[in-house]
């Protein structure tokens, strides 16, 4: 069993070493464009959930009693 625990972290360091070679470091701009994009999403997500909370509330409920 700790020669198949060996031949395990062997074969993980490789790839972990195979994946930080191909990978590379994002410019500013391509940085800044991913985080606009993210953070974008994550609004839409949470009015989404926000919305769609109300609309359950008023219809289950009757009123707001989400706020």
């Amino acid at each position: 069993m700790n020669m198949n625990l060996g031949k395990r972290l062997r074969s993980f360091w490789t790839n972990s070493r195979h994946v930080m070679n191909i990978s590379y470091r994002p410019k500013e701009a391509e940085f800044k464009k991913t985080a606009k994009v993210i953070i974008i999403g994550i609004l839409i997500v949470g009015i989404l959930g926000l919305v769609l909370g109300i609309i359950i509330s008023l219809i289950i409920v009757g009123n707001l009693s989400l706020i």
